[in-house]
């Protein structure tokens, strides 16, 4: 175990690690489930749907809408080779389900402040936690890792952050989020799709159907993959036949190295590092878009976070300030993009790596992030967005979302006023755009 340890904090903290590959991606409220899930859609379900009855609006949806939706995806599956048997104990049952419909429409009224998001999530009991499960599940960590190349760390980690170690996988029937889901018109192509995978997955024997519970969305088990992302990444590592991520470890913790591997995962390299900015840094080099060499950010006076020169390599890497500069600042290489393929949020992918990194063995953060931030309403990012549009800087079209587009803006802004172009929405520039924060 102390082995392993010290090899991966030498990988996590030596100079070594930097001639291995890694850079960065966009937005920023972290999604219900992966995205990376949600991307890998096998072409083969989208190449077997056909044009749908019209579905009703979720709205007015009542248990006579629903019987006849069931009815039209019942015939759909049995055109794409679902068995009967599947269909009528699974689909046949399935209940619609209210409070998923009402989950699926609703937006966080606030932004979430880097602080409140790292500091919930990367906690000394998660650490402490993973740390102890390494130990007890050490054989299979490490023959995981022999085979597809990902640190038990970083499994550890995403573990730790989808489920909290398997302790809550969701508690709503599978079949009856994704069912209902894809008789409401909003987003009815994509859950048809994950609700035809989900009657594969019942199809193929991996769990019983009134087993397979996930989140309201349709993530399922222990690293909650969406049923397109089982059905392509999902293996059975402990030998019963079986692909099952919610009662084996071993199922679970390979199929997550595998579709890590897939994404496009560096074995020797980490997803980044703290580091410390000088004093007149200039800041609208920061950003996931604009990647220079380590050389280049060394030049620019980025040291590590201790203090300690960066090495003269022409690795590539982008420099990431989440709470601005009065908070922490990162540089992220190509495994960054890879955490971010699973989950497109800039906070989920940081925490990912600073948790796998305390978990071996390293230390917290040397600069942590400002807790007195605004949380921004909804509407006062929009106002921000309109604001910055109308005096000619291009901050997208008004969203509400604060993401990559809105703090370059914002950057720009800040710079012509001659303050800190970090992006960071503080007070002061909030004050400058007519926005009033508590």
């Amino acid at each position: 175990m102390m082995n392993t340890l010290r090899h991966f904090l030498t990988i996590a903290c030596c100079s070594s690690l930097l001639s291995c590959a890694q850079a960065p991606a966009p937005a920023e409220q972290s999604a219900v489930t992966p995205a990376a899930a949600i991307n890998n859609t096998p072409t083969t379900g989208r190449q077997a749907l056909q044009p749908a009855a019209p579905k009703p609006v979720a709205a007015t949806m009542g248990a006579a809408d629903f019987s006849a939706c069931i009815n039209h995806f019942s015939s759909l599956a049995k055109t794409q080779g679902i068995s009967a048997n599947t269909i009528n104990n699974s689909l046949a049952k399935a209940n619609l389900n209210q409070r998923v419909l009402e989950l699926d429409k609703q937006q966080p009224e606030f932004t979430t402040t880097f602080a409140d998001y790292f500091n919930r999530r990367v906690t000394e009991q998660r650490v402490a936690q993973g740390r102890s499960l390494w130990v007890e599940h050490r054989a299979l960590l490490e023959r995981v890792e022999q085979e597809y190349g990902v640190p038990a760390p970083y499994l550890l980690a995403f573990w730790g952050l989808e489920t909290n170690y398997g302790s809550f996988f969701g508690n709503i029937n599978v079949v009856d989020s994704l069912a209902t889901l894809a008789c409401d018109t909003r987003r009815s192509e994509f859950f048809t799709i994950e609700l035809m995978n989900a009657l594969r997955i019942l199809d193929e024997g991996a769990i019983a159907p009134a087993q397979m519970v996930g989140s309201w969305a349709g993530a399922m088990g222990h690293v909650q993959f969406m049923p397109s992302a089982f059905l392509k990444h999902a293996v059975d590592y402990d030998g019963d036949n079986k692909r099952d991520l919610w009662k084996s470890k071993a199922d679970a913790m390979a199929s997550g190295a595998n579709f890590l591997r897939n994404l496009g995962w560096q074995p020797k390299a980490r997803w980044g590092r703290e580091v410390k900015l000088p004093k007149d840094f200039p800041f609208l080099e920061a950003g996931l878009k604009n990647t220079k060499s380590l050389s280049e950010w060394r030049q620019l006076g980025v040291t590590r976070a201790d203090n300690s020169p960066l090495p003269a390599d022409e690795m590539q890497a982008a420099l990431l300030v989440p709470a601005g500069h009065q908070g922490p600042a990162f540089l992220v290489y190509d495994n960054f993009n890879v955490i971010m393929r699973w989950n497109r949020s800039e906070f989920y992918a940081i925490a990912v790596g600073q948790l796998a990194d305390q978990i071996a063995g390293g230390g917290k953060l040397l600069q942590s992030p400002p807790e007195n931030a605004p949380r921004l309403h909804r509407d006062q990012v929009i106002a921000l967005q309109t604001q910055l549009n109308t005096k000619g800087i291009d901050a997208g079209t008004p969203d509400g979302i604060f993401g990559p587009g809105t703090r370059r803006a914002l950057s720009e802004f800040q710079q012509q006023q001659g303050m800190i172009a970090d992006g960071f929405p503080n007070r002061e520039v909030l004050k400058l755009l007519g926005i009033m924060v508590k």
